[in-house]
């Protein structure tokens, strides 16, 4: 049961410490690992759920920055490049090669031959040779869905893609099989200081049962990515970040059929949107504006966004004649920049930062492909204040080598494809033959037109330290994002398959099921389409969500 897996957490976490980390997102997860595998004491704890922020809400690209070249960042690209070729290598099953066409319109502001020149220096700083051009006829041919009349060409080149919320879930695992602990639902809620005013720990209470305990480390980092700066206010600094929000939005494959990135300016501003597929469905995306605030881990896409998008794709789709009520469902996330006060928020850096303020370490901005990388700089920069026995390695993987099953004939006798095998191998890790151990009977078929295995849901249910169901349906599986209504009209199998992993009474799971969808529809239904069709004639008070 995930309550006892929880009270064995919170009976050590007195520690002592060597390293507090808060925020469990990819930049924590990595930092978690790092530092285990370097023997260091380490605890992660997250307010919410691992991955619940900007981490499950990216645009699912482990790339190396081909747009950071036009605002002269060429070391940030080429460090980019360099993880995102390791993470391909080291990641099979999880981080995959992604074909691109970047598609030029006749008119359009910059030129190609500007893209033309962006692609050589991606491609040579990568030492790999992958772009081409292509006409407008072999553009048409490629994707027929575009507007032929007005095509001048384009590109073909790759980059990479990923499932953000696993990624994150995989190197968490990793740390915490290196020795490390990790727990959601812990908020900090004050930071412990020493009379000098140096921070040496934090004040923590457990967000299911209450309790509270108070826990010292030799270093604590702020690892709360676009929450930084409320964590930096308790040590009295002002705010140096500025929150951005990118938004997608979700389309049934047969809807936009793609099935490859589709990059392309936007009409209006000129800035770079893709359509891409993505586990069985379409993304459109990503805006970049300015997050108003208060500052929430479920944002909604807006308004505007969606005007924005939907824009798009009528520009480059319009034969397909898709409107808002062909969105299945939408994703928003808030990221963090450096303020600089440039008027345009995409002209802003993307580069990490890392401060050190009265002992408390914040690591902020940077982007998914470079987590290892971010991990390693944050401990080289704590280094004086860590035990002396610990030797920092600059040249380790950024995930464990998994070779094969652990019993590979017992893949074989499930009858398991190799891409199967290899994406369960990619997505858990080690964890992966206990996973197919753990199956029931026809559980190893994916749930309607989605990847996802019903083992899946069991094993999560399980052993990831689900708390509620939204971190089941939202970012252990992202079935939430891939089925219409949220995956409502599966929910007696997958309360069948779940409920008696989690231990949950009839009762709490009728209230975990009501809040999720009272969730789905305030922060994943495309706003002002909440009459449509993928909701239609399932009421909220479903019969599935009744005590049986």
């Amino acid at each position: 049961m995930q309550e006892q897996q929880r009270d064995g957490i919170w009976d050590q976490i007195a520690g002592p410490w060597d390293l507090i980390i808060i925020g469990g997102g990819i930049v924590g997860a990595g930092l978690l690992r790092e530092a285990s595998q370097a023997r260091l004491r380490a605890l992660l704890i997250e307010g919410n759920d691992f991955a619940s922020g900007t981490s499950s809400r990216s645009s699912k690209m482990v790339h190396g920055g081909l747009r950071y070249l036009s605002t002269g960042q060429i070391k940030l690209t080429m460090e980019s490049v360099h993880e995102r070729q390791r993470l391909l290598h080291e990641g099979r099953g999880l981080i995959d090669p992604l074909e691109f066409l970047l598609v030029s319109y006749k008119g359009d502001r910059p030129p190609a031959w500007i893209f033309a020149v962006g692609l050589m220096v991606y491609d040579t700083l990568a030492m790999k040779w992958q772009h081409q051009h292509e006409s407008a006829d072999e553009l048409e041919m490629l994707c027929p869905q575009l507007p032929r009349d007005k095509l001048a060409g384009g590109f073909r080149f790759f980059d990479a893609q990923t499932d953000d919320a696993r990624i994150v879930l995989r190197v968490l695992q990793e740390g915490i099989r290196a020795g490390g602990t990790a727990v959601n639902y812990v908020r900090a809620e004050g930071l412990l200081r020493e009379r000098s005013g140096k921070v040496c720990g934090a004040q923590l209470r457990d967000q299911v049962t209450g309790r509270t305990a108070e826990v010292r480390a030799q270093v604590v980092v702020n690892a709360t990515g676009a929450w930084a700066d409320e964590l930096r206010g308790q040590v009295g600094r002002p705010p140096r970040l500025r929150q951005l929000c990118g938004s997608h939005l979700i389309f049934p494959r047969h809807k936009l059929p793609v099935n490859k990135v589709i990059s392309f300016l936007h009409p209006v501003d000129r800035r770079p949107v893709f359509a891409f597929p993505w586990e069985g469905v379409t993304l459109v995306g990503t805006t970049d504006v300015d997050f108003p605030g208060p500052m929430e881990t479920n944002p909604r896409i807006s308004g505007g966004e969606v005007d924005y998008l939907m824009e798009a794709v009528t520009a480059t789709f319009g034969c397909l004649n898709l409107n808002t009520s062909d969105v299945q469902s939408t994703l928003a996330g808030i990221r963090s920049v450096l303020d600089t006060g440039k008027a345009n928020p995409s002209k802003e850096a993307r580069d990490e930062v890392l401060w050190n303020e009265d002992g408390l370490v914040t690591i902020t901005g940077g982007k998914l492909t470079m987590f290892r990388r971010m991990a390693q700089k944050t401990l080289h920069f704590i280094r004086p204040s860590l035990p002396s026995h610990i030797r920092l390695e600059r040249h380790t993987r950024a995930l464990d080598a998994i070779q094969s099953w652990d019993c590979p004939a017992m893949a074989d006798q499930l009858g398991l494809d190799p891409t199967l095998q290899l994406r369960l191998l990619g997505r858990y890790g080690h964890a992966a033959g206990d996973l197919l151990c753990a199956a029931g009977t026809d559980e190893l078929t994916p749930i309607r037109s989605t990847p996802i295995l019903w083992a899946e849901l069991r094993w999560a249910a399980r052993a990831e330290q689900v708390v509620h169901l939204e971190d089941l349906l939202l970012r252990r599986t992202r079935l939430g994002l891939l089925l219409p209504a949220g995956g409502l009209a599966e929910f007696d199998r997958i309360r069948a398959v779940c409920q008696p992993e989690l231990g949950w009474s009839d009762q709490r799971w009728q209230a975990e099921a009501s809040n999720y969808l009272a969730l789905w529809q305030r922060s994943y239904n495309p706003p002002g389409v909440e009459n449509s069709p993928f909701l239609a004639g399932i009421p909220v008070n479903c019969p599935t969500l009744e005590a049986r």
